[in-house]
């Protein structure tokens, strides 16, 4: 048995947690743009330093492990017939625009939303409260009919109501957390159905919803909802936008993840990509 452990212990070291952590730090940026094949497993024999890439010859260019997503950007406001188009990109941050799909999520946050819209203002009387004399209809034995009391009971037509239901409030809590994440979800579901578009601004110089309507027939945006980052919609996109059918416009604070869900074409200003990159953010979330 002795003599089993002293070859053990002569046999080469070999390549042990800490050194294909070592090896990881150093290079996993040059590894992820290189095919799983192309990369070659250390031998045991490798000295530590030589994979640590401290040489000043080393040529590995660090790169980002999540890229950014690139979305072409959409003009609300025709351009000029002598103007020169240019082919517009905006980069999106994928934390907030390429989430991974949660439906499970989505069902949390639109139940919560929906829950909140109810009135809960329902509420029936019960004997007590329903008007009447008191006075028992029929003595108790004698007349072969079932026993009765007053005239308010349930059983009777124009009675109280037994378990009716009583003003509440149908409201549900969902942590805050839940609710953004929601929202990520929501607006990375969009994109990759080809159904958020991202425009420089909202504003619309004219005041007719017909100009308006063949303008969204040209873009193809129908069933759409625009989104801005400012307090307000601008005056000019709110009156247009208010005569027309399954066509509204709000404020970025106010979407919520029933509406992301709801339309099946957001588009967004500047200004909205902003602030939804500010808000929920990874580290706006961590930080709450």
């Amino acid at each position: 048995m002795f003599s089993c452990f002293r070859l053990a212990l002569r046999r080469p070291p070999t390549a042990t947690r800490s050194l294909s952590t070592a090896l990881t730090d150093s290079l996993a940026p040059a590894a992820a743009s290189v095919p799983p094949t192309a990369v070659s497993r250390p031998s045991a024999t490798t000295p530590i330093h030589d994979l640590k890439g401290t040489s000043s010859s080393s040529s590995v260019v660090a790169s980002p492990i999540i890229q950014p997503v690139y979305l072409s950007m959409s003009s609300l406001i025709p351009a000029e017939e002598d103007a020169t188009e240019l082919d517009e990109v905006v980069e999106l941050d994928p934390f907030v625009f390429d989430h991974p799909i949660r439906r499970d999520v989505l069902h949390l946050c639109v139940v919560q939303y929906l829950d909140s819209l109810r009135q809960g203002s329902a509420n029936t009387k019960t004997r007590g409260q329903v008007r009447g004399s008191g006075r028992k209809i029929r003595p108790q034995k004698g007349t072969g009919k079932a026993r009765l009391g007053d005239g308010q009971s349930p059983m009777l037509r124009g009675g109280g109501r037994a378990f009716g239901p009583k003003p509440r409030d149908f409201s549900t809590k969902l942590p805050r957390k839940v609710i953004q994440m929601g929202m990520r979800v929501a607006l990375s579901a969009r994109l990759q159905e080809h159904g958020l578009g991202v425009v420089r601004s909202l504003e619309w110089p004219g005041f007719k919803t017909k100009d308006f309507a063949e303008r969204l027939e040209e873009l193809g945006w129908k069933r759409t909802l625009f989104v801005t980052g400012h307090d307000q919609v601008p005056d000019g996109l709110r009156r247009v936008t208010s005569n027309l059918y399954k066509v509204e416009s709000k404020s970025a604070q106010d979407l919520s993840v029933y509406d992301a869900v709801k339309w099946p074409r957001l588009i967004l200003d500047l200004p909205a990509v902003e602030w939804f990159e500010r808000t929920l953010a990874k580290s706006a979330s961590s930080a709450n």
